[in-house]
């Protein structure tokens, strides 16, 4: 596999990867060059901002989920008909599991894909410093894979003798400045950035973050240092996991909840999916009042449902659907957001509580803080989806809690001795908080359509 291919990373969160990232997309779409874009790190909303520029999906690779070997082959098989990658990478370059290791960092991911990065520095406030910064990043790992540098938030002024210094002192390339660009900014909420449809304008600012970077970055540069990337091996999924060469014998028919408050998905989630022979299909339990017709699973994943919690709320008939679809045995995978949902009641971020689908007893509620975050390795207390599934990785984020998490699964954070119960699960069912990442456990996935492929004859026979 020979992918053209670059990483854009940072020192530190806040330095301004996505918004170059996303700058830098839109150039390539305005030189026509077919570029795929990928983030590092259990991330749902930067690639949204990604597929905007793009016009297709943006997609996940994290070393944490997936071994080294899955991670080459989804950038192979996402990059069919590409010309160019770009990563973004995740905090700071070398920022992974358990805050006190490299590993599911944009550094390990640019290691296991030997992919050349480009440091993007934050050089407000910094003039010579900038040589020590850099010098820093360069130096912590003897195969760094760092190849250029691009400053952000410099003057014009200041910019020619910052990279003259660097180049001269370091030996790296400095690809160019991004100035500071007041109209171009994006705003955050708690759980990252507003989503791409909730800003003004967006296409807009992002034709003029492109005009801007055109002027002030070395695109041809960049463009062959991408070129230079090396070849990578890529290997047969199977020997990795027997269970991604399952398909199935019938398809079956997944309602997938997809909406402004049921939105955060992992695209190479419904890939898989499909892959192994089930349809998806979308509805919106905020706008429609029945679930799709001869369903065999139901699939609800996370997203903002406390914006949205009086509609959901008021929507009866929808949760009136879903609690009697799962208590007459329907499959179904439930993560964070979609969990919640199932509760007797949610509160919104208004404050107030509201009756939701009620399958569920007990309520979801939000908190002050992050609660359980980061990356944990799921076990199960017995065998679910009727089979024994061994440890699965897998991701929290959320500023909620339930009085009902469940205590079919023992979670245990890596690098750590922390650990809790969590998740109600049985031959049909995984509903909890945590967010799965199937190229990660493919045997989940191939289990669920397993009882959905039962779901489906026993409808047929009935």
């Amino acid at each position: 596999m020979r992918v053209p291919r670059i990483l854009l990373a940072a020192g530190a969160s806040g330095s301004g990867k996505t918004l170059i990232t996303c700058g830098l997309l839109q150039v390539m779409q305005n030189r026509k060059i077919k570029t795929a874009s990928f983030k590092c790190g259990p991330d749902y909303i930067d690639p949204m901002f990604h597929s905007k520029v793009i016009g297709t999906k943006s997609r996940n690779l994290d070393t944490f989920f997936a071994g080294e070997p899955v991670v080459r082959y989804l950038l192979e098989k996402n990059m069919e008909g590409m010309e160019l990658a770009v990563m973004e990478g995740v905090m700071g370059y070398y920022d992974g599991v358990g805050g006190t290791t490299t590993q599911a960092s944009a550094y390990d991911l640019a290691r296991v894909t030997e992919t050349p990065v480009i440091l993007i520095v934050n050089a407000k406030g910094m003039s010579v410093s900038l040589a020590a910064y850099v010098k820093g990043f360069l130096g912590y790992r003897k195969d760094s894979q760092i190849r250029g540098v691009i400053f952000n938030q410099m003057s014009p002024m200041l910019y020619p003798r910052m990279k003259r210094l660097v180049e001269e002192e370091l030996g790296i390339h400095v690809y160019g400045y991004v100035p500071k660009v007041e109209d171009c900014q994006i705003e955050s909420r708690h759980l990252g950035l507003v989503m791409p449809d909730e800003v003004e304008d967006l296409q807009k600012k992002l034709k003029r973050l492109a005009q801007v970077l055109e002027d002030s970055l070395e695109i041809d540069g960049i463009l062959k240092l991408a070129g230079s990337a090396r070849k990578l091996p890529v290997e047969d999924l199977t020997r990795e996991n027997p269970a991604f060469a399952f398909r199935l014998d019938h398809p079956v028919r997944i309602g997938v909840a997809r909406d402004e408050a049921f939105c955060f998905f992992y695209e190479d989630n419904l890939q898989l999916l499909r892959d192994m022979g089930a349809k998806l299909v979308e509805f919106s339990p905020l706008r429609e009042e029945k679930l799709p017709k001869d369903l065999d699973g139901l699939l609800l994943c996370g997203g903002y449902p406390e914006l949205h919690a009086r509609t959901l709320s008021e929507n009866r008939s929808m949760c009136r659907e879903i609690r009697e679809a799962l208590q007459s045995g329907l499959p179904c995978l439930a993560e964070c957001g979609g969990f919640m949902y199932l509760h007797e009641e949610m509160e919104g971020m208004d404050g107030q509580s509201y009756p939701m689908v009620g399958y569920l007893s007990g309520k979801a509620y939000r908190t002050s803080c992050l609660n359980r975050f980061g990356y944990v390795n799921l076990q199960e207390s017995h065998p679910v989806l009727g089979e024994e599934l061994g440890v699965l990785p897998a991701h929290e984020f959320h500023y909620f809690d339930s009085e009902n998490c469940g205590e079919d699964f023992l979670a245990k954070k890596p690098a750590s001795v922390r650990n809790w119960k969590c998740i109600h699960a049985d031959e049909r069912r995984i509903l909890g908080f945590p967010h799965l990442y199937y190229y990660g456990c493919p045997q989940v996935a191939a289990a669920f359509l397993r009882q959905c492929e039962k779901k489906e004859t026993k409808r047929w026979q009935d």
